[in-house]
């Protein structure tokens, strides 16, 4: 078979060639589908301030209200159940793709052309490096809001005729109804905003954006959505002020209508979420951040008693997805993760091997959280995973930059764990130094980007080179073992402040993974030292110095297979079961509650709303995750030395196979390492030079590091027009990637 043509992940048999025409069909069919429902959807939201979407929703109304659901229903069905149907749809097309993608050459147009996804349109401002394609969005959101302001102002103005009310109180009564339209707008706007914070979300693996990037449209929406709840807090505030009733009217808690004192809690806590999450404080104030956002459950169970069921339908389906998120890492991270071994590098870089089953899916361009139950019981921190799926089956490797205070707190538990070693015999069990870690994720990408490109560009930061050890390690496993891998060349430009960072590159045995490896990869690692003039005496040997690593006394287990990145089958059953037990839990509530006995207080009904969507998770949801759990546990079950058998892998990555006795290998390794003193990397001459040299198709950059790399790099890409662009980000590390 030529080359060109042949799969990097996988090779199809002929035999299998008419069942793969039927999938792909069956795919083709459900895209279709998905998109129409998508589309219907959002058109449907963009004309509802309007006249027409109004006339719409009123006739849907009238037809669908006398159901058993009554306008509650109506609502749900019009505006969360799309989204839900998606979901489904979505998972049974994940289902139907597998776990491996296929790349092959012929895939990749030789010709350069534009990316709406990937191409760097703004790389500076308060949105960071922003692609075309989120250039659109931006501007789509911001002619939204402009056209939801005037057409509801159209209408409110169109309503005041109705009203008999005194000239004196008409401007009153139009700053009240202004309020409750902006309190509409930011209900359309929550409808997006739970969607990109759920991790391992079917959505977000649908169109193949990571947890870590759809982060920033959290953002982003959070902030229009809060800005929207507050303008429509405020004009109500402003009336009932001047009307002189601020103080009655704000405790107020109607039975029948909206509860106010339920929206004021739900708006504090928004508030409080808000002004926490902006950039100075969770930069200078992670903590305070962390905590506070946890008010996110004060903010929409106060929110649906503030509207009721009926309202609180309009946002129900992307929260009640986050619920399937959060429940699923809930579940995950209460195991007691095994840890194999720790060291601590040189420069300060901590190096933690976790233990995990055989069949955990994840790929080299993935992370996970992190809990460290000696140092904090609440505290999640994110981490890039610095090995390939190949490198064992039994283990995953993170690197960790001590930075803050909980890292430090980490670097000195290894290190009174380090002299419990050497002093063992004097210590008793029970003072014996622990590391109980619990784990969430892997997430990440969908598909192996870095493994669609024949030649790659790797630009890291500091400890910005962890995913990379990741992607090289993975190359070069694919290599050895003979598989379809189409990266051929690869740079590495490698910016840190001090030489002794160079210790890095010891967690990574380029030759024991593939002797050789020279004439199979074409590999470069350009590093820049950009604080010191000149190498120190010791900078030649330093790539070596690493401190002995210590094995943790730890009873703990692999990582869970519970991951809405995991088995596909499984976290479509998730989905379904808990989808369809909602629907029946509200149904059974409806018959034999509500209608019986004729609930009528919307702030209840709105409760007993939010009970149903937490109660059919858990009740139905578990019920998946339990044998979900059980699968897992019998298909990646390990012998009773197991531990000593992910040791001795792990260590095998790090001792030269008979192979490569004879071999001078340091002379290898040193042929392809270049190291810079008391200068930057200049991008402008490395891309024009790698343009002549290897031209402007099928080239991959990945860029991970500081927003200022991230930026730097964007703007080269974006003056180079001959060159491609994608997005890969890597979480944490506040970077993107792009192909060129």
């Amino acid at each position: 078979m030529d080359d060109h043509e042949s799969p990097l992940l996988s090779k199809e048999s002929s035999s299998s060639s008419s069942l793969s025409v039927v999938a792909s069909s069956f795919k083709w069919i459900l895209k279709v589908v998905m998109s129409v429902i998508f589309v219907a959807w959002i058109v449907f939201l963009v004309m509802y301030p309007g006249k027409l979407g109004d006339g719409i929703l009123k006739n849907w109304r009238a037809v669908s209200s006398n159901t058993l659901f009554g306008t509650t229903g109506s609502m749900f069905l019009i505006f969360s159940c799309p989204i839900l149907v998606i979901s489904v749809l979505a998972s049974l097309y994940l289902i139907i793709s597998g776990d491996e993608k296929v790349f092959t050459k012929k895939n990749i147009s030789k010709f350069p052309k534009f990316r709406l996804w990937t191409f760097p349109v703004l790389v500076d401002g308060p949105f960071g490096v922003v692609s075309a394609a989120e250039f659109l969005g931006i501007m789509f959101f911001s002619v939204f809001f402009l056209w939801a302001i005037y057409a509801y102002t159209m209408r409110d103005i169109d309503l005041l005729d109705l009203f008999h009310v005194l000239p004196k109180d008409r401007s009153m009564l139009l700053l009240e109804i202004t309020g409750l339209r902006f309190g509409m707008i930011g209900l359309l706007c929550m409808v997006f905003l739970f969607l990109p914070i759920a991790r391992g979300s079917i959505l977000l693996r649908l169109v193949d954006i990571p947890f870590e990037h759809a982060t920033k449209y959290h953002v982003w929406l959070g902030h229009i959505t809060m800005a929207f709840f507050s303008f429509h807090g405020f004009c109500y505030v402003i009336a009932w002020t001047i009307q002189g009733r601020l103080l009655e009217l704000l405790f107020e808690w109607k039975a029948i209508g909206i509860a106010v004192l339920p929206g004021v809690i739900s708006l504090v806590a928004g508030l409080l979420m808000w002004v926490t999450s902006l950039q100075y404080v969770r930069k200078h104030y992670f903590e305070l951040f962390f905590y506070t956002h946890q008010l996110y459950i004060v903010f929409v169970v106060f929110l649906a008693l503030h509207v009721g069921d009926y309202l609180f339908s309009i946002v129900a389906g992307g929260i009640f997805l986050f619920i399937l998120d959060r429940f699923l890492r809930f579940c995950q991270s209460r195991r007691t993760v095994g840890v194999i071994s720790a060291k601590s590098f040189p420069c300060g870089t901590l190096e933690l091997v976790l233990s995990k089953p055989p069949n955990m899916r994840y790929n080299a361009l993935s992370f996970v959280f992190l809990q460290v139950k000696e140092l904090s019981w609440l505290q999640w921190h994110p981490f890039s995973v610095s090995s390939s799926p190949l490198d064992g089956k039994h283990h995953v490797a993170v690197l960790i930059k001590v930075l803050g205070g909980w890292t430090a707190k980490l670097r000195d538990q290894l290190s009174r764990l380090y002299e419990a070693e050497n002093q063992d015999q004097l210590l008793s069990t029970g003072s014996y130094p622990k590391i109980t870690t619990c784990v969430e994720g892997p997430y990440g990408h969908e598909s192996p980007y870095h493994l669609a490109y024949e030649n790659l560009v790797l630009v890291a930061g500091g400890i910005g080179i962890s995913p990379f050890f990741a992607i090289i390690s993975d190359i070069l496993h694919r290599k050895r073992d003979g598989k379809a891998c189409l990266p051929n060349k690869v740079l590495v430009i490698w910016a840190i402040k001090k030489s002794d960072e160079l210790s890095l590159l010891s967690s990574i045995d380029l030759s024991s993974i593939c002797p050789s490896f020279s004439h199979k990869l074409n590999l470069e690692i350009s590093i820049y030292v950009t604080q010191q003039s000149e190498p120190l005496l010791e900078d030649g040997m330093v790539h070596k110095m690493v401190n002995p690593s210590v094995k943790p006394q730890s009873n703990g287990c692999p990582i869970s297979v519970l991951v809405g990145t995991g088995d596909n089958i499984w976290c479509g059953l998730y989905l379904v079961s808990s989808t369809i037990g909602f629907v029946l839990m509200i149904t059974l509530l409806d018959i034999f509650y509500i209608n019986k006995f004729n609930i009528t207080a919307w702030w209840y009904k709105g409760l007993l709303f939010v009970v149903c969507m937490v109660a059919s998770v858990f009740i139905f949801g578990g019920l998946v995750v339990v044998f979900w759990n059980l699968w897992g546990q019998k298909a990646g079950e390990v012998e009773a030395n197991g531990h000593e058998k992910v040791t001795m892998n792990r260590e095998e990555l790090h001792n030269p196979s008979t192979e490569l006795k004879g071999l001078d290998t340091e002379k290898d390794i040193q042929s392809f390492i270049t190291t810079r003193y008391g200068t930057r990397p200049n991008f402008k001459e490395i891309f024009e030079s790698l343009n002549g040299k290897w031209g402007s198709v099928d080239v991959g950059v990945i860029v991970c590091g500081p927003a200022s790399l991230q930026s730097t790099v964007a703007k080269e890409i974006r003056s180079h027009s001959i060159w491609r662009s994608t997005n890969h980000p890597i979480f944490h590390f506040n970077s993107h990637s792009f192909d060129l």
